[in-house]
């Protein structure tokens, strides 16, 4: 396989093009790795626990840890940075809010625009958190608001 990279700025986002010369075995595994929705691990009492995504509510900073919150209202630890995971996460779904948390923009149920310079957010299962001032501009540019 041949790794061909090229950069270009005008770009909005991350671009992947695959050239082959037929399917393949080795083309099936390279897609398969590329659609694979970014596995996450969290650890609670000693114990690894696969993390889905698609079932995380938050990401938060607490005691100098990064702790995430599920559905379910389980919360654990997660041995990334807030950065780390905001790189690592699809940034459609999961958008920070403040210096110490990222929600999951898919679990938000509603949003309070009427406090003045902040915006606070309700999350599934009545989890609320706020925006930042430093951050509002931002997320109203992406709520189109």
């Amino acid at each position: 396989m041949k790794i061909d990279v090229t950069l270009d700025p005008a770009l909005k986002e991350l671009l992947v093009k695959v050239l082959a010369p037929g399917e393949t075995e080795e083309l099936r595994s390279l897609l398969s790795r590329l659609e694979e929705p970014e596995r996450l691990t969290g650890f609670r009492d000693g114990e690894a626990v696969p993390l889905n995504p698609e079932d995380i509510l938050r990401f938060y900073g607490e005691d100098k840890e990064v702790r995430v919150q599920t559905l379910r209202g389980d919360v654990c630890t997660v041995r990334l940075r807030l950065y780390e995971l905001e790189q690592r996460l699809d940034r459609r779904a999961f958008l920070r809010v403040s210096h110490s948390e990222i929600v999951n923009w898919k679990r938000v149920t509603a949003l309070d625009l009427s406090l003045s310079g902040t915006i606070r957010v309700t999350l599934e299962g009545g989890v609320t958190t706020y925006v930042s001032r430093r951050y509002v501009k931002k997320i109203k540019e992406v709520l189109g608001i």
